[in-house]
């Protein structure tokens, strides 16, 4: 947060001092450029009140919203209990060269400043696996299910499945899919080093390979808990997959349901922004689940197979 906190005071507009957090992009850019504060999704107005709230119209009872900013984010993450063994796994992840070379690509771009620093909060803030805040309500996530059986599609360098074996029982155990080998190569390190490995089932390869395997195998309806942070394309995919492999009752979890605020802006079509537009509104007419959209990190949907 030390690298985001020095983004924001670089920046010569003032209005910056006031963001950011992925899942409120948006919001922040109809600050910046005021003929986006109404959305031409909803056709409704709202208005910015101060640097932390943004006060909503008539239709929603004049409620106030509170927007995350570095310095709020700040004394959220010293109430997140996160295990030393998480810290130091989110650390080294900070560090790959990857992460690095992807902020310093946007902050030599020629786009004006406004738009630079905010695609590179959106990075050192979400791009480097889940949040502290996010992989913190995920597991509590699997202990209020008392899951014991639990899938993860798209593990990275493993912050979010460490995060979720840490709580499983000795009995648990967790489905890790993953194509990437570096990245996986760092989430056994330290599945091995928080002594979890016996609860993790790594699986190198393409997830929807792998979750076709386990119906095959005759695995259907015994999981309690799914958990996607993988290519964006494939959510609908995944999501039907899924919803054959987890019981009734049980929870998928979807993330970056909000894309650092891409969905809401009507401007923006690239693939990745329009599978995710197109996966929110498939999701929010299916019946078969129950679903509640949050707006930690980049945003998650929680789905109930009903």
């Amino acid at each position: 947060m030390a690298m985001v906190s020095s983004l924001v005071s670089r920046s010569s507009t003032p209005v910056l001092s006031c963001a950011l957090t992925p899942s409120r992009l948006y919001l922040v850019k109809s600050v910046i450029f005021p003929t986006l504060r109404r959305n031409p999704f909803t056709k409704r107005n709202f208005k910015r009140s101060n640097c932390t709230t943004l006060l909503l119209g008539q239709e929603y009872g004049n409620k106030q919203v509170v927007t995350v900013t570095p310095h709020l984010y700040d004394y959220i993450l010293t109430n997140v209990r996160e295990p030393r063994i998480l810290r130091q796994l989110r650390e080294e992840t900070a560090s790959l060269a990857g992460s690095m070379m992807q902020v310093q690509s946007i902050l030599s771009t020629s786009f004006p400043p406004q738009i630079v620093k905010l695609q590179a909060i959106a990075v050192l803030l979400h791009e480097v696996e889940v949040s502290p805040d996010e992989a913190q309500l995920l597991a509590m996530l699997v202990q209020i299910l008392g899951a014991e059986r639990c899938i993860e599609v798209g593990v990275y360098t493993g912050y979010s499945s460490l995060a979720v074996a840490l709580i499983l029982p000795e009995s648990g155990r967790l489905v890790a899919c993953e194509r990437d080998s570096k990245s996986l190569e760092v989430a056994k390190k330290y599945y091995k080093l928080a002594g979890v490995s016996h609860k993790v089932d790594v699986k190198h390869g393409l997830a929807a390979d792998i979750l076709r395997s386990l119906i095959q195998n005759g695995e259907a309806c015994s999981y309690d808990f799914a958990f996607v942070d993988a290519e964006k394309r494939m959510y609908q995919e995944y999501f039907e997959l899924l919803l054959q492999l987890v019981r009734v009752g049980g929870v998928i979890v979807i993330d970056n349901v909000l894309w650092h605020g891409k969905v809401a802006d009507p401007l923006v079509n690239d693939p990745k922004t329009v599978s995710i537009r197109n996966f929110n509104k498939n999701i929010m007419e299916d019946k078969r689940v129950s679903i509640s959209m949050v707006p930690i990190g980049d945003g998650i949907t929680i789905c109930r197979k009903r």
